[in-house]
């Protein structure tokens, strides 16, 4: 597995990471055995990254995670997040980060966390005492490294200011390029990238289906890009997508990982899966390499992205 290093405070990882909230949330009944399973498979394949956080499952998903790296902690990064309230309001108050750090390091069962991201950028409270706040921790030794998730360019800046920022999390797929946006910043800043949802939540994988037929639980139910109009759209982008990729020996869902690694040596994508047996395919995308020719193909297929947001009105993050 090639390595890639995120920021410029030392934070070095494996190319493709995994993203464990989908085992806990969002996609239906959650899935333990089946988690763990796709965590350590992850693992026997080189994936040294682990990302969890308080919300998901509100410290459900930090055991699980736990419990899956508990034979090989030292071997792997573990980054969790802050900032969310019960009510799903936001709070990035020092009391709090550190209430929820020292919550975070018991359900882990680990006497570190390697990357502490704050989830959602809180407008109350300024960005530089939240990052004073996480330096503090940095330096008792409770926290290696800091984050930010979909942050906005002067909210990087600010944050780096108070505490160097090492990674900033945010969707990116195929489907979804916005945060190309933000690329300059964080080539200014020395900033390393964790695209979330690099799968488009599914879409781009070989087991899509219409939004009926998941569960009453699951996201996608509601997800704009599986609405009618959107979905059809789609669902042919994938299917050209899946045409190519065999051309090249891979899955749809390998060459999406692929083509975030090509579009730079600062991104570490974030897959999710409750299988160990997609943990593999996902983990091998590190090895496949596309060309500019290659590239070309995938643009021709989708120029700009997918079509639907990426979120319900309700639910669409704002960068500040």
């Amino acid at each position: 597995m090639q390595q890639r290093t995120l920021g410029g405070q030392g934070l070095t990882t494996s190319a493709i990471g995994f993203g464990a909230m989908g085992i806990s949330a969002a996609y239906g009944p959650a899935d333990e055995e089946g988690g763990l399973a796709a965590i350590r498979r992850s693992r026997e394949l080189g994936v040294t990254f682990i990302d969890t956080a308080e919300v998901y499952g509100w410290g459900e998903n930090e055991r699980l995670v736990g419990r899956a790296v508990a034979g090989f902690r030292d071997e792997v990064v573990i980054a969790t997040k802050f900032g969310h309230t019960r009510d799903f309001g936001l709070d990035s108050r020092p009391e709090h980060i550190r209430t929820v750090v020292d919550s975070s390091l018991r359900n882990l069962g680990v006497d570190h966390i390697d990357v502490l991201y704050q989830h959602r950028v809180d407008p109350a409270v300024p960005v530089e005492e939240m990052a004073g706040a996480v330096g503090e921790l940095v330096r008792a030794g409770k926290v290696r490294f800091l984050g930010l998730s979909e942050a906005g360019p002067e909210t990087l800046r600010r944050a780096h200011g108070a505490h160097p920022v090492s990674v900033l999390q945010t969707e990116y797929s195929l489907f979804e390029r916005d945060v190309e946006a933000l690329f300059p910043v964080l080539a200014e800043l020395g900033i390393g990238l964790v695209p979330y949802s690099p799968l488009g939540r599914g879409f781009l994988s070989a087991s899509v289906r219409p939004a009926a037929e998941y569960a009453e639980d699951d996201w996608r139910r509601g997800d704009p890009r599986w609405q009618p109009g959107a979905y059809e759209k789609n669902l042919d982008a994938v299917r050209g997508l899946t045409a190519f990729a065999a051309t090249k020996g891979a899955t749809v869902a390998q060459l999406a990982l692929a083509w975030l690694l090509a579009q730079g040596e600062h991104i570490v994508p974030i897959p999710g899966t409750r299988s160990a047996a997609r943990a593999a395919e996902n983990a091998r995308a590190a090895d496949l390499v596309l060309t500019p020719d290659d590239l070309d193909a995938v643009r021709a297929v989708l120029p700009s992205g997918g079509h639907g947001a990426r979120y319900r009105a309700e639910h669409m993050p704002t960068w500040i």
